[in-house]
Formats: structure tokens, sequence, C-alpha cells
């Protein structure tokens, strides 16, 4: 992910100092794609967002933990309400 930081020193070393690509890629440890993807466009962040998750390795256990994380909400609810009561 490219942050705000790092795409304006890009464009500054490129606009103002006239820094070639090849230098600020070097520079900056990105690869020349980058930093030509960076001056071509006018974001002004780059990030990556997966849509949906392949392989997840929790897989069903989530939906059981869930269940059980709900289930003991509701059981301690129920007792604090009756404990109440008795008070």
């Amino acid at each position: 992910m490219l942050t705000v930081e790092t795409i304006r020193k890009i464009k500054v070393a490129h606009d103002r100092h006239e820094t070639p690509i090849r230098q600020i890629s070097k520079n900056l440890n990105m690869s020349r794609n980058t930093v030509r993807k960076v001056l071509r466009s006018e974001e002004t962040r780059f990030e990556y967002k997966r849509a949906i998750q392949p392989m997840p390795k929790l897989g069903e256990f989530t939906t059981l933990a869930g269940k059980r994380v709900g289930a003991g909400c509701r059981a301690s609810t129920q007792t604090s309400t009756h404990d109440q009561g008795l008070v």
C-alpha cells in the first residue's frame, strides 16, 4: 500500500527535481512500474482490498465460535437479571 507521503515524495522528486523514474525507484526501493503508475494517475492513495477470502483458515470454526460467544452472552445476562431479582 502506498501512503500519501510516498506519493508526494515521488511527485516532488519527478516534478521539481526532475529525477528520472529509475532513480526514484532506487531511492524509494520500489518498482519502476509503481513509480510510473503514481506519476500517470491523479490518485492520492493506492490500496488493495480482497473482496472474498478464497481459503479462510478458520473456516467453520468462526460460525461455531460466534454461536458459543452469543450463547455465553445470553447466559450471563440471564444470570445477572436473575441475581438482581434475588437481591
